[in-house]
């Protein structure tokens, strides 16, 4: 396993990351167990949850996956092995969750002393806020479109994550889902207030979504802000099992009809242009997706899931595997071609 700096921590993290999103729906509590003991024993130690989780959300399950990582924690005895992340859900989507949730500085406090009792532990190594409480383009939008909606002041939501920090419930604070302007206001906003800076930032990167690199790729270097890229196969994409519209049964676009952002005609195309391209070079669809993403200077780590063992070894596994200049050469030239199809 290779390992980089966390922003400007002295966190070195791995640089593949177990996402959990599919703990408490697509997997059962033993399943998620096998996961996080094969994963730490291949050397990741970096583990990303969220208090919404698992995906897609549902009020009944809500909570789910922070408790099977906690059962996880508390069985095994790994909380000292594991650098722990999870966010804050940012408001709009879950009327369920905390009465209406938002970014204020209470309903932060009770997100956090939420999810430190799910996950059995006393301090959340790095804690993001999910997406954006002012109206602005995330989730696929790669337009902006002027908003009227202000949401919570980032001023509140930092002051609120400043006092986790100086309580000791949370080590290092970073954001999710956000724009150029988001992240230059917490920076912003932390410099001049002497506030806790952003150490990370967890946006999706992959061959089908490459918006990070146009305004925020350079900020992310220049300020020590880490990349934690998710979604690098595109919802499975970019494996080649969805090749020529092929829907398999059991898998996450046949089952759910909402995980559609990266199913439209451009990146059905240019996914299979890529599963094509890897087959060329005799490597796996998967471990070329996922090594090109390893390979950007400015991902610390690239945040993999998996609903099967075999799944999640081959993921791992794209940390061995590299890339050839020739073969960058006619990544590229897909891009061109392409670019961008699902933001």
């Amino acid at each position: 396993m290779q390992y980089k700096v966390l922003g400007y921590t002295d966190l070195k993290v791995s640089l593949i990351c177990l996402g959990t999103m599919t703990f408490g729906e697509q997997n059962t509590e033993q399943e998620a167990h096998q996961q996080l003991n094969y994963a730490v024993d291949q050397g990741i130690n970096f583990i990303d949850v969220a208090e919404m989780y698992p995906v897609p959300p549902r009020e009944e399950t809500q909570g789910l996956t922070e408790k099977y990582v906690g059962t996880w924690l508390a069985k095994y005895k790994t909380r000292d092995q594991v650098i722990l992340a999870s966010k804050v859900a940012g408001p709009g989507m879950m009327s369920y969750l905390r009465d209406g949730n938002d970014l204020s500085a209470n309903h932060i406090r009770r997100a956090v002393d939420d999810s430190l009792r799910r996950l059995q532990t006393d301090y959340i190594d790095l804690y993001q806020i999910h997406w954006p409480s002012r109206g602005t383009n995330f989730f696929g939008q790669l337009g902006y479109q002027q908003s009227s909606h202000a949401g919570v002041p980032i001023m509140e939501t930092l002051s609120a994550l400043a006092e986790l920090v100086s309580s000791g419930k949370v080590r290092h604070i970073g954001i999710s889902n956000e724009t150029p302007w988001g992240l230059a206001e917490y920076l912003k906003l932390a410099e001049r207030h002497q506030l806790p800076r952003i150490v990370s930032i967890q946006n999706p990167y992959s061959l089908l979504n490459r918006s990070f690199e146009v305004g925020l790729a350079e900020m992310a270097e220049r300020e020590q802000v880490s990349l934690l890229a998710y979604s690098p196969l595109a919802f499975g994409m970019l494996t080649g099992k969805y090749e020529n519209g092929v829907r398999p049964q059991g898998a996450r676009l046949s089952l759910y009809e909402r995980f559609n952002r990266y199913s439209n005609a451009l990146s059905e195309q240019a996914s299979d242009a890529y599963v094509k391209l890897a087959r060329a070079y005799q490597l796996s669809p998967t471990q070329m997706a996922l090594a090109y993403v390893n390979s950007r200077p400015f991902v610390s780590s690239n945040i993999i899931g998996a609903t099967s063992l075999l799944q999640l070894k081959e993921n791992i596994a794209s940390v061995d595997v590299s890339l050839s200049a020739e073969l960058c050469v006619e990544i590229e030239a897909i891009q061109q071609r392409i670019p961008n199809p699902s933001p």
